[in-house]
């Protein structure tokens, strides 16, 4: 290729053009740390409500998660801001949320951190 060619190659290629890498199942975790259920005040992902995350190749991420108990009167409000939260990762083009109940959450699905700071807040975890 000459060095013309490649100018014209280099010219072409824009932010808008160039694909992103896809996030890591890690990433997506991570940004879901900022999600609290309000009436925890622990995050969604040491509480242990993230049963799967999956990244799809174009760029939507697929999670399934509960809450700590059926009909919670906070789940739309937990869903949009785990959904805000995602958005902001790059490379996300789309969030789909399934809540599913089946394995039903318990405590024993917390992490260590999560029990600690549940703990901190007198819960006997």
């Amino acid at each position: 290729m000459s060095e013309e060619t490649r100018s014209e190659v280099a010219e072409e290629k824009s932010p808008e053009t160039e694909t992103r890498a896809l996030p890591k199942e890690e990433e997506i975790l991570e940004a879901l740390k900022v999600v609290r259920d309000p009436e925890i005040p622990v995050n969604v992902v040491d509480l242990g409500l993230i049963y799967h995350v999956h990244v799809n190749p174009d760029g939507v991420v697929d999670i399934e998660m509960t809450l700590t108990a059926i009909g919670c009167p906070v789940q739309d409000m937990i869903k949009a801001d785990a959904e805000l939260a995602v958005m902001r990762v790059p490379g996300v083009r789309g969030v789909n949320i399934d809540f599913v109940w089946s394995p039903p959450w318990t405590p024993a699905r917390m992490t260590e951190d999560g029990k600690r700071q549940m703990r901190m807040l007198g819960f006997n975890v």
